[in-house]
């Protein structure tokens, strides 16, 4: 599998420090975070949800630090990633992207590549 993602951490996550921009997401609500979340999605569906929109707002917010890289998480196989993530990788057909998922690292938007 392959694919770009859109991370919004949270108080709640395992590491609640933007890759980013280094400042601490421990004051960031879960409710907060979902609000955000699903306001990026909004964008990226009224852009048309192309690889290319979606990797531009990755850029723009995911606390990831393959924001550098639109979010792209390259080709990976069972069991490299969080279940969470994976399995909402896996349910997420080749060039859609996905509905809001939830891992220990925060909220995702999922874009499957491959």
């Amino acid at each position: 599998m392959g694919c770009r993602h859109l991370l919004v951490k949270f108080s709640g996550s395992r590491n609640p420090v933007s890759r980013r921009t280094g400042e601490s997401t421990a004051n960031v609500s879960s409710e907060e975070a979902i609000k955000e979340i699903d306001a990026f999605a909004a964008k990226i569906k009224a852009e048309g949800c192309t690889e290319e929109v979606f990797a531009r707002y990755a850029q723009q917010r995911s606390d990831c630090g393959s924001f550098k890289s639109g979010g792209d998480l390259g080709v990976f196989g069972p069991g490299e990633m969080q279940a969470q993530f994976e399995q909402g990788c896996a349910a997420t057909p080749v060039g859609t992207m996905s509905d809001v998922v939830l891992s220990d690292s925060g909220y995702h938007l999922i874009f499957r590549t491959r």
